[in-house]
């Protein structure tokens, strides 16, 4: 079912419930691993999963259609998911690089941490990528987890993250070349 055509059904009273529903099961797997790719923890991404979906009840009949209607749902996702990661900070006085500890501790601990779908199955350089991504302030990783695995366009992100086009590539460069020296100096220090 098209975006257009939920969002009619949605706007059907007698239909309401059915459309949401509908809209959940499209784009839950999706939001899930957009989140989990940030948060790793599986219980703090489903909530999150939980608490973007209840903002999208409640907003949905504000959406206006500027943008395509999976763009203002990954919009909503990311801000719940930048929000969380802020709050963890403050909530716990913890510097940057605490919370960073924390989700690397998560990211070895978790065997079940899945990337793009498919299970990490232990391979030394994806885990060495995840903990490279994890080195990452949040927008950038954020914008390397929506290009290089989600595999979106420029404008699409752009979209979701009210950042320019050019911005976003430069972010996306420099999210790159940390990584590859990160992957370098780990190589050359093992």
């Amino acid at each position: 079912m098209t975006d257009e055509e939920l969002l009619a059904k949605y706007r059907d009273p007698s239909s309401r419930n059915y459309a949401f529903n509908l809209l959940v099961r499209k784009y839950q797997q999706k939001i899930y691993w957009h989140i989990r790719k940030m948060v790793i923890d599986h219980d703090d991404a489903d909530d999150l999963v939980q608490e973007t979906f209840i903002k999208v009840w409640n907003s949905l009949e504000q959406f206006r259609g500027d943008s395509q209607l999976y763009t203002w749902v990954y919009r909503i996702a990311t801000n719940e998911c930048l929000n969380f990661l802020n709050k963890k900070r403050r909530r716990f006085f913890l510097p940057i690089g605490d919370v960073e500890g924390e989700l690397m501790e998560k990211l070895e601990t978790n065997a079940d941490y899945v990337t793009s779908g498919n299970e990490l199955s232990g391979e030394e350089i994806q885990l060495k990528l995840q903990k490279a991504l994890l080195k990452l302030p949040d927008k950038q990783r954020l914008v390397f987890n929506m290009k290089y695995f989600d595999d979106m366009k420029y404008e699409e992100i752009s979209d979701i993250t009210g950042t320019s086009v050019g911005a976003l590539k430069a972010s996306y460069h420099l999210a790159v070349k940390k990584i590859e020296d990160y992957l370098t100096k780990t190589d050359t220090t093992d």
